[in-house]
């Protein structure tokens, strides 16, 4: 049964998502995006209405079923761009490859330099998948599930802020490359940013963003073997 604190907390988070989401539709500044702006917001009323994080985490366990639920729509991108999946098959293949792996192998290169526990490295190496999937795989692989959300989020962030001026000052113009790097990096941002590009940036980074989870839900059964290397 939720309690009045539980219901409070619900409310709140909504609120404030909305209240970033009209300032990012007002001003249009990348650093307004709801995904920054709602958690400041969201804890600074927390601590005005003194809510401990633990009584917020037990109060919002709602969100935390609808981003399991979120799962099952992953499939509703690749169903929509099956023909263009198709017909893209071997540059979505090796986008969403390469992309996946260079971010696994990042990842294990700076835990070995910082010398980082491996429950850490373990909530790290989801970092670059969609959130549903990320706390998936950080459960199985025995990570802190809180550290993935952060990561996740800041990754997607970073490479939404950063991604298209640097794909703009390397040159790129394919359409297909655009969409991929931005699905792959920046997940359900970078598919909404290649949108915005036009249709086949779109498809690629709706494709990309699906395909990258899929593939790394793959490989993470063999993951463990090689942390232990």
């Amino acid at each position: 049964m939720i309690t009045f604190t539980g219901l409070l907390c619900i409310v709140f988070t909504l609120l404030c998502y909305l209240l970033g989401f009209q300032l990012y539709r007002k001003y249009k500044k990348d650093w307004l995006n709801p995904l920054y702006t709602a958690p400041v917001i969201l804890i600074i009323l927390l601590f005005a209405c003194h809510i401990r994080g633990d009584t917020y985490q037990q109060g919002s366990l709602v969100f935390n079923k609808l981003l399991e639920l979120a799962v099952v729509s992953l499939a509703v991108p690749l169903y929509k761009q099956w023909s263009f999946l198709k017909k893209n098959f071997n540059k979505i293949c090796s986008g969403v490859v390469c992309g996946t792996v260079l971010g696994i192998i990042s990842v294990i290169g700076l835990a070995q330099i910082f010398h980082l526990k491996q429950q850490l490295l373990a909530s790290l190496i989801p970092r670059s998948v969609t959130l549903p999937i990320a706390l998936t795989l950080s459960n199985e692989l025995g990570g802190y599930t809180t550290t993935t959300v952060f990561f996740v989020i800041f990754s997607g962030l970073v490479s939404l802020t950063i991604g298209p001026k640097l794909l703009k000052r390397l040159g790129i113009r394919s359409k297909a490359a655009k969409g991929l790097a931005m699905g792959t990096s920046a997940q359900m941002l970078g598919a909404n940013r290649s949108l915005l590009w036009g249709e086949e940036e779109g498809a690629m980074g709706s494709v990309a963003m699906t395909t990258s989870a899929l593939f790394l839900s793959v490989i993470v059964p063999i993951l463990p073997l090689i942390l232990r290397m």
